[in-house]
């Protein structure tokens, strides 16, 4: 019987050894991946606020410290926070071997859904924010409180609409959306009504609104009509205090 020349063996021992080696480093990493030498026992969290910012943090921290800097589970991450709509994603990076970071993306409140005495806050894109503070921001009347988790309602998100797309500095003005006679409509804090009509074109009918609001001629105005963005008009001018109006 022919026996295996040297070289054969000695090459089919350098493979053998080669993969006792792959197992034994593929052995020591899974069991690294899971050790309490590189367990998570710092978090930092960043990219949110306002009231439900501590409770988010808790609840990432808890899901956290059960995780290594090897095996950051972001899925479970998410899922810890699932009943805070007011996040929008995640992101994690790791310092080895106990640091883990977190950094937020979050939905900014723009408007208020009212249905009753009830204030739901909804971001830009209708995602209802419940548990987020819904004081100070623009109303905008609905028939039911809503459900789900984002607005469904056609009508109800073109008014939404109307806010978002509001110059931050406008934006910050506008007390209440409603549905009228012209269309979508907006009442401004210490200011006239703005008649939009359709839901095109808002941030034209936006600029030319401001501009309006801008020229002293517009003083004393009820209402500004940008349904038309190249031709707004201003109308409904009050009498100035003082002078009574003539009677009939």
């Amino acid at each position: 019987m022919d026996r295996m020349p040297t070289f054969a063996r000695r090459r089919l021992r350098v493979v053998l050894v080669v993969l006792a080696l792959i197992v034994a480093l593929g052995s020591l990493g899974l069991w690294l991946r899971t050790s309490s030498l590189v367990g998570v026992d710092s978090v930092t969290i960043t990219g949110i606020e306002g009231r439900q910012a501590g409770e988010i943090r808790d609840v990432l921290t808890a899901a956290s410290l059960d995780m290594t800097t090897l095996a950051v589970d972001e899925a479970a991450l998410r899922k810890a926070i699932s009943g805070y709509p007011v996040v929008r994603r995640l992101r994690t990076s790791t310092d080895f071997p106990h640091r883990l970071r977190i950094t937020l993306d979050t939905y900014r409140p723009v408007a208020g859904l009212q249905a009753g005495g009830a204030i739901t806050a909804v971001a830009a894109n209708g995602t209802l924010l419940r548990g987020s503070v819904a004081k100070n921001l623009p109303l905008v009347g609905v028939k039911q409180a809503p459900t789900g988790g984002r607005v469904g309602d056609v009508q109800t998100r073109r008014a939404i609409d109307v806010v978002s797309s509001a110059p931050a500095a406008l934006r910050r003005r506008v007390e209440r959306v409603f549905r009228g006679s012209r269309g979508l409509a907006a009442t401004v804090e210490g200011g006239p009504k703005v008649y939009f009509g359709g839901g095109r074109r808002l941030r034209a009918k936006w600029s030319a609104a401001a501009q309006v609001l801008a020229h002293s001629d517009a003083r004393g105005a009820s209402y500004i009509d940008v349904r038309i963005p190249e031709r707004p008009v201003a109308g409904g001018f009050l009498p100035a205090p003082g002078i009574v109006s003539p009677s009939t």
